[in-house]
């Protein structure tokens, strides 16, 4: 009886950890926001891609914004006023469209708000910290 109660008890806690482990809810730092001053424009010297007249997400293995590409729109399913939680999906109303992706360290809003900067037509900026710096990014949308 105690042998099958220790093997009942192993299951359960490891069925819990795989849980645990497996659930994907990465915690952004901070969200979209308005910039300082919106006409102030590009920076001199800045050229930038062009971006893709694409209107529909390109087939991702994810909705999770890490995934996201350059022309590609996601949209804020976080409670207003909150923090944002972006999801990959069709361009439309009320999305933003990624105008610029910055992929590596990132220390904050100060760092997306000089990025963004120097991209044209940008509304808003978004930015992953994580404690590896590799999987951090800056994301500057413009809303649709």
């Amino acid at each position: 009886m105690i042998a099958v109660l220790a093997v009942l008890a192993v299951l359960v806690l490891g069925g819990a950890a795989t849980l645990y482990l497996l659930r994907d809810d990465p915690a952004p730092v901070a969200g979209p926001t308005q910039p300082a001053d919106p006409a102030a424009g590009p920076s001199a010297g800045a050229t930038e891609p062009a971006v893709p007249a694409t209107t529909a997400p390109a087939p991702a293995s994810s909705a999770d914004p890490r995934f996201v590409k350059v022309g590609q729109c996601v949209r804020n399913e976080g409670p207003a006023g909150g923090k944002p939680k972006l999801l990959i999906s069709e361009c439309g109303a009320k999305t933003y469209q990624v105008l610029r992706r910055y992929d590596g360290s990132t220390s904050g809003e100060k760092d997306a708000q000089a990025k963004c900067a120097k991209v044209d037509g940008y509304t808003n900026w978004y930015f992953f910290d994580s404690e590896l710096d590799t999987l951090d990014f800056v994301l500057c949308l413009k809303q649709r």
